[in-house]
């Protein structure tokens, strides 16, 4: 369905109106004082409470911050979901009216995500979020290598509605805001219970797996698990994303409301970013611990560099990331070896692969080739999605699927929600997977979802598992 200012109307309705009714989107954008991102979205009013998104780039001075919802977007689609978002986002912005807007990721944008598989069955933890969820922020807040941008975006009857009342809207809003701009107080909440879901269950159906890998022509498949917390009371969304923020600052740090839930994380893996024509994607898999000991750290990652079971698995990735971008890009660069990526928990096989976009592309069209890349979903797609069907046991919802944002110029940026996890009312669901080839073995990879756990773990204030 779509809401429009809590109103429900189906897509096509929407539109049909915004045209018979002579609607049209404004969107005023100016610059204002420095501003933290964090506070901007921990003031976010009862009334915005539920419509907030956060948005911090990985080892980049850019933040998105959105609070209250001028057009939602949310449906169960199993077919044609990322061209419906397109289709809407295009005839949304056509007719727009923008003022102030210069500067990438300012002005009209629509922030949210895909779910990992709508094919997977249901489960109430995900309900209030589709298959396809995103909308347009009313106050944006964007932060631009120190640069800070107020956005303001209401749908409005022309002959209705005065321009200069929208002006001094969002002039009292500004002044009300700054007025109000304070620190972030980290909330202790205490844990009344951690339990890893289904252990026993989860290692036996990896068992299952790598055996099936070892006799059958499927080479990859990505098998995750989750933990459960309770707290005494309802977690501090602000004080995670500060945690997050804090210690993970290589990774891309979201937060994506809808109702009473949250799901939010940090995450190393970009899958796609498109600025003008230029295309970013990154291959991510094959991960290590990390050492507080210097020498012990280097030798882990030297190691993962000639571990040929991850090497092998990252090579799937960079193999299905450059096959999914060439028939819509041209200039494609692919390294011939990768890097490492450290976070503070893990570290990486890394590759970075770019390219130009053909005439016509839009970023939803790249998400829809990417998703799922086998280091989320395995190789060959289709026959590991219904291993992890059967095997799982779970509905990831918008783990491990595309979360990110595009503005009305066409940019925009998604990455994987992984290191994630899930925050409703008391309680909080973790989510982590690893990658499962015929050499893997079950225990080491029980231990790495554990090492995967940590980062959300630690930001909710929970100890190492």
């Amino acid at each position: 369905m779509l809401l429009a200012e809590n109103q429900a109307i189906a897509h096509s309705n929407i539109i049909k109106q915004l045209e018979t009714k002579q609607k049209t989107l404004f969107s005023l954008t100016t610059p204002i004082d420095p501003f933290d991102p964090v506070v901007f979205y921990k003031q976010g009013t009862p009334i915005t409470e539920g419509k907030r998104f956060f948005w911090k780039s990985a080892n980049e001075d850019f933040y998105l911050v959105g609070v209250g919802a001028a057009l939602l977007f949310s449906n169960l689609a199993k077919k044609n979901r990322f061209d419906d978002i397109h289709q809407f986002w295009k005839d949304i912005v056509q007719n727009a009216e923008i003022e102030g807007s210069s500067i990438i990721g300012t002005g009209p944008l629509l922030f949210g995500g895909f779910s990992f598989d709508p094919d997977t069955g249901k489960e109430q933890e995900w309900s209030d979020f589709g298959d396809t969820f995103f909308y347009l922020p009313k106050y944006m807040l964007t932060v631009v290598n120190g640069q800070h941008f107020l956005t303001f975006n209401q749908i409005m009857d022309p002959a209705g509605e005065n321009k200069t009342s929208q002006y001094k809207h969002i002039e009292e809003y500004m002044n009300d805001l700054l007025a109000r701009q304070s620190t972030v107080a980290v909330e202790q909440v205490s844990m009344t219970s951690c339990t890893e879901i289904g252990q026993a269950e989860w290692v036996k159906a990896v068992e299952d797996i790598v055996n099936l890998l070892k006799s059958t022509d499927i080479k990859k498949v990505v098998l995750a698990r989750k933990m459960i917390i309770e707290f005494t009371k309802s977690p501090s969304i602000a004080t995670v994303l500060e945690q997050l923020r804090r210690n993970q600052p290589g990774s891309f740090t979201f937060a994506l409301e809808s109702g009473s839930s949250c799901f939010l994380g940090a995450s190393p893996e970009r899958l796609v970013k498109k600025t003008g024509e230029e295309v970013l994607s990154t291959c991510l898999a094959g991960s290590a611990p990390r050492s507080k000991d210097p020498g012990e750290d280097e030798w882990l990652g030297k190691n993962l560099l000639n571990d040929a079971k991850n090497r092998y698995e990252h090579q799937l990735v960079v193999n299905m990331i450059k096959n999914a971008l060439n028939p819509i890009c041209t200039n494609l660069i692919v390294p011939e070896e990768p890097i490492l990526m450290k976070t503070p928990a893990i570290q990486h096989l890394y590759t970075p692969i770019t390219g130009r976009a053909k005439a016509g592309q839009s970023i939803f069209k790249m998400v829809e080739r990417l998703h799922p890349t086998p280091a989320l979903g395995g190789v060959p797609t289709i026959e590991a999605l219904k291993i992890i069907r059967e095997k799982e046991k779970m509905d990831r919802g918008l783990y491990a699927g595309p979360i990110g944002w595009t503005d009305f110029r066409g940019n925009g940026e998604f990455i994987v929600g992984i290191r994630s996890g899930l925050i409703q009312n008391n309680n909080a669901i973790l989510y982590a997977g690893c990658g499962l080839v015929p050499d893997s073995n079950p225990q080491d990879e029980l231990i790495e979802t554990r090492i995967k756990f940590r980062p959300m773990l630690h930001a909710l204030g929970g100890e190492e598992k």
